[in-house]
C-alpha cells in the first residue's frame, strides 16, 4: 500500500518534497517467552523484560495485559515500557506471577501475542532437623522418606551415607525416586547400618538444602526370611505426555532375595531403540515421544518367591499447530468474506477468533449483516461494511496451548471503474437470437446501472431486459438491434460508462434433414452435412460417434472428411464394420451459433456368436445340443452349422446333425455318426443372408458311451523269430476307434489246412506283436492268421485271414571282411550261404554296424539291407578316426536270421578340413596356369597326398577332374570361354574342403589375363587380386 505524502520546507523560498510512503498493519516480529525467575535472585536485580516488536506504518503503539486485565505502566509503577518490551521492576511473587500478553496497534487495527507466563522458583529449608532411628530386620525392605520442604518447580534428589562425600549409589538393591525423594533398599544388609541424609538441589535456583538425619539400625530378634517382590515405587495408571518430550516412568520393589524389574509394552510391540532402561531397571526412559510410542506399559517384579506387577497407560497429545492461516484480504462494501483457519493437535482443537484483539463472539447478528465464526475454524461475514476492516486473529487452542495466525480485512469503497472490465468491443448475433452483453464496472458500494442504444436510452420492454447485475439482455433479436450500446454505472462517489458495438448476422440452417441408413458390412458410406449460413462467418464441422469426439486420421483411417464445399461437412465410412453401428452427430459452429443433426446408422452383418451351448443327451454316436442364438445384426438367422473336436482331430471339423440342414429358427440338433467312447467339444456358428459370423465358445468336454469294437487291427502279418516260433504282428486300432474300455486283441491261428483255430487274449490296446511258441512247430510251415478286437461293452468282429509262415533255421554268413576306404566309407564282404541249400528263402543279407561314443552306452547301431545273392557292400557316411563292429545275417520272408561273427574295423582319419587357399591364375594364349598354397593337416586329420582340380563351362555341367600332388597345375582350354574352378585336398581319409569357385571370363586376342580368387563371381581380365581363402566350402 503506497501513501504519497508533501513534505513543504519554508524559508526564504518555500520548497516542497513528494514522499511515498508504505503502509503496513502490524506484524509480530518477536512475541513474549516464558520465564522462570529465581526467588534468590530477587535480592540482586528484581527485575525482568518481556520482549515484544511488531513491524508496522505507521509504527505501532503497545499495550500489555496481565491475566487478561490491561496494565497502566505510568509513572511510579514498577512496570514500564521501552519500545514494545515490558519492564517489571521491584518483583513481588505474589502478585507479579501470571500470564501476559502484548499487543500492538496501528490504524489498520490491533493483534495480540502470544501467552507468556512469568513464575518464581524457590526451594525452602527443611523445618525438622531430627529424625527417629528406622530399626529393621536383616534381609528386610526399608523405604526412608525425604519429605522436601517448600518448593516451586522440579527438584533433583541424592542421598549421603553417613556424612559427606560418600553418596548412595543406586542399584538393582538401592534406588532413589527423582519424583519423592525416598531412598528405597530392596533387601537390607549389615553394610547398609548408618546415617542417612536427604539433598535436594533446585536446578533452577541452583539452591541445595539437606535434610535431617535418619539413622537406620538393625534389630536383634532375628534375619528376615524370603518373601515375594512388593511394589513401592509405581508410576500413575494415566501419564499424558507431549508430542517430542521425554517421560520416565518409575518401578522399584522390595523383596528378599532382590527381586529382578522388566519392562514389556502390553501389546506384546518391542521398544524401538531409542528406549532406554537405566538405573538397573528400576526406570524407562522413552525421548522424543511420539503417537506410536502410546499405550499401556507393565512393569514387572520377580523374585524366586513369586511375581508382582504394575501396569499404566501413557497418553500422547500435542498443542496445536496451524496448517492453515487466513490471509490478509481486501474487499468491496457488500462483498462477503469467507477465512479457513485449521490446525492439528491432540486433543482436537477448538477455535475463537479475535478483532482488534478482542473475541468476537461465536455468533454476532447485526443489521443487514450475518456473521458466523468459530465454526469448526471458519469465520464467515457477508454484506461487510467499512466498520469491518481491522485487524483478525484467528486462535486454535487445546488443553496443552494455544497458537496465533493474523489476518487483515480491509473494506473499501470505489467509484465506478471500467478500466479492468470494459464492455466487448463487439458482439455478433444470430437473427431471432438472444444476446446478453455483460456489464462488470469495479464499484464499492453497488449503485446504478443504466443502458443506451447510440444516443438514446435504452428502456425495458417484452424483448428487452436489465438484469439485477447489470447485464443487457435482449431476445429475438432483429437485424434492427445492430449498432453501439452503452453501460453507464453510478454511486455515491461518481459516474463511468462503457461503450461495445453488437453486429446482427443471418442464422446458421442445417439443410440436411436427420435420417437412418442402412449399410452391410466392408461398404462404405457417406454421412451428410448441409448447411446454409452467413458468408460472412467461417464454419466449423465437427462429428460425433454415440456423442464420442471423432478424431480423423486415427480410429484405423475407417473416418475420413469428404466435404469439399464450403456449406458442406460431408464424411465417409471406408470398409464399414459392425461397430459403426450407431448415432453420428454433426455439429456445425459459427462465432454466433452453434446447432447439429443426427443420423442413425445401421450396420448390417453376419450374426454374432451363439451362446450357452449345452450337451443334453449322449448316446455311443450321437449327441443333442442346445444353444441361444447371438445378435442377428440386423439380418435374420437362417442356419447353423456345428462343428466338433476331439483330441485326436486336426481342429475343428464339421459334423452331420439331424435335421440335415438346422434352419435360423431351431435351437436345437441331434449330432450323429460320432464315434464311441471320445471325447467330444463343440461349437455353434450363425450364419444369415450377408454371411457366417464368429463360431460360439466351446462347450463342456462330453464323451460318448461306449459299444463293442467295429474296426479290427490293419496290417496283420509276422514271420521270423527264433526256432519253433509262430511271430504275428499287427497294427494297433488308434483309440478314437477302440469304442470302450478294456479294450484288447483276439489272435486266433491255426496250420494250413486244419480245421480248428487256436485263440489267445492280448488284453493290451498298445500291443503289436503275438508270439506262439511250440515244439511241435515246424521251420518255415504255413499258418492262417486272423486278428478280432474285444472291449468291456463286448466283441467285435476278427480281420481277414492271412497266411503267416513260422521261423526257419536260420544259417549265418561266415569268413566277415570289413576294411576302411576312407574316413567316412567301410567296405564289408563275406561268403554267401549255399544257394541251393536254403531253397532260394535267402532274399538277401542285413549289414549291422554299430559303435559307442562311451564304453558303457551303444550310440548308434545301422542296419544295411542287401539284395539277392551279393556278397559285398559299402557302408556310406561312417564316423572318422572311429572303430565300428560289424556283423552280417541272412534274412527272406520269415525275417531275418542268425547273426555272423563280428568284426571290427577303424576308419581312417578325416580329410583335411581347410580349404586350398590364396588360389592364383593367369592365362596366356589356350592354357589357364592355377597356383595354390599347400593344405597342411591337423593332427586329427590325413595326410593331403594330392589335389583334384574340377573345372566346367556353366554352373549346370558335369565338372571334369585333374588330380595332382603338386599345388599348380596349367590346363590347356580355349579362353574364349567363361570356366568355373575349384580345388579340394584328399588322402587316404577322403577328399577335404573345398576352395571358393573361381570364375574365369572369356578373354578375347592374346593378352595375357592375371587373377584370383574372391568374393567378386567374374573377375576385369586386367585386374589382380590376392586373398586367402578360410571360407569352407564345397562343391
Amino acid at each position: 500500500r503506497n501513501l504519497f505524502v508533501t513534505i513543504c520546507v519554508y524559508n526564504t523560498m518555500p520548497f516542497c518534497l513528494s514522499v511515498r510512503t508504505v503502509l503496513q498493519s502490524p506484524v509480530f516480529t518477536k512475541q513474549p517467552g516464558s520465564i522462570v525467575y529465581p526467588v534468590e535472585s530477587m535480592e540482586k536485580s528484581r527485575e525482568v523484560v518481556f520482549s515484544c516488536e511488531a513491524q508496522a506504518s505507521p509504527p505501532p503503539v503497545y499495550r500489555w495485559k496481565l491475566n487478561g486485565t490491561e496494565l497502566n505502566p505510568k509513572s511510579g509503577s514498577h512496570f514500564s515500557l521501552s519500545g514494545g518490551n515490558l519492564r517489571i521492576s521491584h518483583l513481588n511473587k505474589d502478585q507479579d506471577a501470571g500470564t501476559y500478553q502484548c499487543l500492538a496497534s496501528n490504524a489498520f487495527g490491533t493483534i495480540v501475542s502470544r501467552e507468556a507466563s512469568l513464575k518464581f522458583a524457590y526451594l525452602e529449608n527443611f523445618k525438622t532437623h531430627r529424625r527417629s532411628s528406622v530399626s529393621v530386620r536383616e534381609g528386610q525392605g526399608v523405604v526412608l522418606l525425604c519429605g522436601p520442604p517448600p518448593h516451586s518447580g522440579d527438584l533433583e534428589f541424592s542421598w549421603i551415607f553417613n556424612e559427606y562425600p560418600t553418596f548412595v549409589e543406586q542399584d538393582t538393591r538401592r534406588f532413589i525416586s527423582q519424583e519423592t525423594g525416598n531412598l528405597y533398599i530392596a533387601k537390607v544388609e549389615p553394610s547398609d547400618v548408618g546415617n542417612y541424609t536427604c539433598v535436594i538441589t533446585h536446578p533452577v535456583t541452583k539452591s541445595r538444602v539437606q535434610g535431617p538425619l535418619t539413622p537406620l539400625v538393625l534389630r536383634n530378634d532375628g534375619v528376615m526370611g524370603e518373601y515375594e517382590p512388593k511394589i513401592e515405587v509405581q508410576f500413575p495408571d494415566m501419564v499424558h505426555v507431549a508430542k517430542g518430550s521425554t517421560v520416565k516412568l518409575e518401578c522399584f520393589a522390595l523383596g528378599n532375595p532382590v527381586p529382578s524389574v522388566n519392562w514389556r509394552k502390553v501389546d506384546g510391540v518391542p521398544f524401538p531403540r531409542k528406549v532406554d532402561i537405566r538405573k538397573a531397571s528400576a526406570v524407562l526412559e522413552i525421548p522424543y515421544f511420539q503417537q506410536e510410542d502410546a499405550g499401556t506399559y507393565e512393569c514387572v517384579a520377580e523374585n524366586s518367591r513369586g511375581m508382582n506387577t504394575v501396569k499404566g497407560k501413557l497418553s500422547f497429545y500435542a498443542p496445536p499447530h496451524l496448517i492453515e492461516k487466513p490471509q490478509d484480504v481486501q474487499k468491496l462494501i457488500d462483498d462477503s468474506l469467507a477465512w479457513e483457519c485449521k490446525a492439528t493437535g491432540k486433543p482436537k482443537p477448538s477455535y475463537r477468533w479475535m478483532k482488534n484483539g478482542e473475541n468476537l463472539a461465536p455468533a454476532e447478528v447485526t443489521v443487514g449483516t450475518r456473521r458466523i465464526n468459530g465454526i469448526n475454524g471458519a469465520l464467515l461475514i457477508s454484506r461487510l461494511t467499512l466498520s469491518d476492516t481491522g485487524m483478525y486473529q484467528c486462535v486454535a487452542g487445546n488443553k496443552y496451548g494455544e497458537v496465533y495466525s493474523n489476518a487483515e480485512l480491509r473494506v473499501i469503497a470505489v467509484a465506478p471503474d471500467f478500466s479492468h472490465n470494459q464492455l466487448r468491443s463487439q458482439t455478433l448475433v444470430k437473427v431471432g437470437g438472444d444476446m446478453l452483453i455483460e456489464c462488470k464496472p469495479k464499484m464499492s458500494p453497488w449503485g446504478v446501472i443504466s443502458w443506451r442504444k447510440g444516443s438514446e436510452a435504452l428502456q425495458p420492454s417484452q424483448r428487452v431486459s436489465i438484469l439485477d447485475n447489470g447485464n443487457l439482455r435482449i431476445w429475438n433479436v432483429s437485424k434492427s438491434d445492430a449498432g453501439p450500446y452503452t453501460c453507464i454505472a453510478r454511486n455515491q462517489f461518481g459516474v463511468a460508462s462503457s461503450t461495445g458495438s453488437v453486429t446482427v448476422k443471418e442464422p446458421t440452417i442445417i439443410t440436411t434433414l436427420p435420417a437412418t441408413l442402412d449399410v452391410t458390412v466392408g461398404e462404405s458410406v457417406v454421412l451428410p452435412c448441409q448447411v446454409s449460413h452467413d458468408p460472412s462467418l467461417d464454419l466449423t464441422f465437427t462429428w460425433f460417434f454415440n456423442d464420442q469426439l471423432i478424431h480423423f486420421g486415427s480410429h484405423g483411417g475407417f473416418f475420413e472428411k469428404v466435404g469439399g464445399q464450403h456449406a458442406a461437412g460431408d464424411i465417409m465410412i471406408r470398409n464399414i464394420q459392425l461397430r459403426h453401428a450407431g448415432k453420428y452427430t454433426c455439429a456445425v459452429q459459427t462465432k454466433v451459433d452453434s446447432l447439429s443433426v443426427a443420423v442413425d446408422l445401421v450396420v448390417r452383418g453376419p450374426p454374432g456368436s451363439p451362446t450357452s451351448i449345452q450337451v443334453e443327451e449322449i448316446t455311443d454316436t450321437t449327441v443333442t445340443l442346445s444353444w441361444r442364438p447371438g445378435a442377428d445384426n440386423h439380418s435374420p438367422i437362417t442356419a447353423y452349422t456345428i462343428q466338433a473336436r476331439t483330441p485326436f482331430s486336426l481342429g475343428w471339423q464339421a459334423v452331420s446333425t439331424v435335421p440335415k440342414v438346422v434352419g435360423g429358427q431351431r435351437l436345437t440338433a441331434t449330432v450323429i455318426d460320432l464315434s464311441p467312447w471320445v471325447d467330444y467339444e463343440f461349437r455353434v456358428l450363425a450364419s444369415n443372408t450377408i454371411g457366417t459370423g464368429e463360431p460360439s465358445k466351446p462347450s463342456k468336454q462330453a464323451k460318448t458311451k461306449g459299444t463293442s469294437p467295429k474296426v479290427t487291427p490293419a496290417s496283420v502279418s509276422g514271420g521270423g523269430g527264433s526256432r519253433s516260433e509262430l511271430v504275428i504282428t499287427w497294427e494297433p486300432v488308434p483309440e478314437e476307434q477302440q469304442n470302450g474300455a478294456g479294450f484288447g486283441y483276439v489272435v486266433a491261428f491255426r496250420p494250413h489246412g486244419a480245421t480248428g483255430w487256436m485263440q489267445a487274449a492280448v488284453p493290451s490296446a498298445e500291443t503289436s506283436k503275438y508270439i506262439f511258441k511250440n515244439e511241435s512247430v515246424q521251420p518255415f510251415s504255413p499258418f492262417q492268421v486272423k486278428v478280432g478286437v474285444y472291449n468291456n461293452e463286448g466283441e467285435g468282429p476278427f480281420g481277414h485271414v492271412t497266411t503267416i509262415y513260422s521261423a526257419e533255421e536260420g544259417e549265418n554268413p561266415a569268413s566277415v571282411r570289413a576294411k576302411s576306404l576312407s574316413a567316412s566309407q567301410i567296405e564289408v564282404s563275406w561268403k554267401a550261404l549255399p544257394w541251393n541249400a536254403s531253397k532260394k528263402r535267402v532274399l538277401g543279407y542285413e549289414v549291422i554296424s554299430v559303435y559307442w561314443k562311451r564304453r558303457d552306452k551303444e550310440d548308434t547301431a545301422s542296419v544295411q539291407r542287401t539284395v539277392g545273392n551279393q556278397t559285398s557292400t559299402i557302408i556310406q557316411g561312417v564316423r572318422g578316426s572311429t572303430t565300428y563292429y560289424i556283423s552280417v545275417r541272412a534274412y527272406n520272408t520269415a525275417g531275418a536270421g542268425p547273426p555272423s561273427a563280428t568284426v571290427n574295423v577303424t576308419t581312417k582319419k578325416p580329410p583335411p578340413s581347410q580349404p586350398p587357399g590364396k588360389v592364383m591364375w593367369n592365362t596366356s594364349n589356350s592354357k589357364i596356369i592355377l597356383n595354390w598354397e599347400q593344405v597342411k593337416a591337423l593332427e586329427n586329420e590325413s595326410e593331403v597326398t594330392g589335389y583334384k582340380v574340377l573345372y566346367k563351362k556353366n554352373p549346370h555341367s558335369h565338372p571334369n577332374v585333374m588330380e595332382t600332388n603338386t599345388t599348380s597345375v596349367e590346363l590347356s582350354l580355349p579362353t574364349d570361354e567363361d570356366y568355373i574352378i575349384q580345388i579340394k585336398p584328399f588322402g587316404e581319409g577322403g577328399e577335404g574342403s573345398s576352395s571358393r569357385q573361381i570364375t574365369i571370363p572369356r578373354i578375347a586376342g592374346q593378352w595375357r589375363a592375371l587373377g584370383s580368387a574372391s568374393k567378386v563371381s567374374t573377375l576385369s581380365a586386367l585386374s589382380t587380386i590376392a586373398l586367402s581363402f578360410t571360407a569352407r566350402t564345397s562343391l
